[in-house]
């Protein structure tokens, strides 16, 4: 792991409060393509980041989390999502699932509210404000009104 990604992972711990984890993840940098495909079923999209379970993140190819904030957070945002599934024992390969058992909407919106928070955290610690996570903001589940997004740290 470079240091770069050793410091990115260290700032993913100490914003989310997951412990280190034995073994970092590996950082693989893909085309976009790669993203419609697989994390969007094939649809255009914006999605550039995925951890889909394993060890492995995915990070669009177009990034320079070296020289950009935005790039470099959306990094810890996918470490965060890394640690959660260390934190809950699934982080080993499940032929190419994210989750061991899926998880129920409320416990994946949850995720996404802690690895929202630890990038907008990231961010802010530099002294700027990108507004990230505002998608979030509409999410719900089928039949439950918007939740309230958890106290930041």
């Amino acid at each position: 792991m470079s240091e770069l990604y050793a410091a990115l992972l260290s700032w993913a711990v100490t914003l989310s409060g997951y412990p280190a984890p034995e073994k970092p993840p590996n950082i693989v940098r893909q085309p976009h393509a790669f993203f419609v495909e697989k994390a969007c079923n094939g649809r255009e999209c914006k999605v550039l980041g995925w951890y889909a379970g394993g060890t492995d993140i995915f990070i669009d190819d177009r990034l320079d989390p070296e020289k950009d904030l935005l790039a470099s957070s959306i990094v810890v945002h996918e470490m965060v999502h890394y640690l959660q599934s260390v934190a809950r024992g699934d982080n080993t390969p499940t032929g190419g699932a994210a989750f061991g058992a899926m998880p129920s909407c409320r416990q994946f919106i949850r995720w996404e509210y802690e690895a929202y928070g630890a990038q907008r955290e990231y961010i802010l610690r530099y002294g700027t404000y990108l507004p990230v996570g505002l998608s979030m903001l509409h999410a719900h589940c089928e039949g439950e009104e918007r939740p309230t997004p958890p106290p930041t740290k």
